[in-house]
């Protein structure tokens, strides 16, 4: 079947209701990539490479759980939109995080969208162990109740809608509840080359 088949089926199956049959779409052809085919990629140079990438800078914070002192946050900067309708975000954030637990058992979260002179504020939410709301001058998202940091350019208050696999990393994505922006004028904070901008 090609690919207006394949198309065709899925709107099929999206227009039947649960009483109709519907016909299965055919499998994808998967197999490995042979050790011939491409040679793996250096870490050292991927980093050099996609480095060259400036990216924004954000702090994803959530509320205190039950048990818990305070609340969490991470310093990122792989946070993009993903959806306009229904209005959805993603970040990525690597499987040996010790905060990410803590943001996924709180179910949301708040991205704050860093301003340029926000690098200490970012650093000290980029250590891991530490208090990173020490000092700290936030109030609270409207309908997760996650910190939303003082002087930050934007807020995006967000449910958990999923979570995906990525290597080494993992894919979440946000449905925004509420957001908004400060009357902050200064530039955005930005990292490129491995220093910020």
């Amino acid at each position: 079947m090609g690919h207006a088949g394949m198309a065709a089926a899925a709107v099929r199956y999206l227009r039947s209701g649960p009483a109709r049959p519907v016909e299965a779409l055919p499998r994808p052809e998967l197999r490995c990539v042979g050790e011939d085919e491409r040679a793996p990629v250096d870490q050292g140079e991927f980093r050099r490479v996609l480095g060259n990438f400036a990216t924004g800078v954000a702090v994803v914070t959530s509320p205190a759980t039950d048990g818990e002192s305070g609340p969490a946050g991470f310093a990122c900067q792989s946070f993009s939109s993903l959806s306009l309708d229904p209005p959805l975000v993603a970040f990525m954030v690597g499987r040996t995080s010790t905060t990410w637990p803590r943001i996924a058992r709180a179910g949301a979260f708040c991205v704050n969208v860093l301003a340029a002179g926000q690098g200490a504020l970012c650093r000290g939410f980029a250590v891991s162990g530490a208090d990173k709301f020490a000092g700290v001058e936030y109030d609270t998202a409207p309908v997760s109740g996650s910190p939303r940091l003082a002087g930050a350019l934007a807020w995006i208050d967000c449910t958990i809608h999923a979570v995906h696999t990525g290597g080494d990393h993992l894919i979440v994505v946000g449905r925004v509840d509420d957001l908004g922006t400060t009357d902050t004028p200064e530039p955005p904070l930005l990292f490129h080359r491995g220093r910020f901008l």
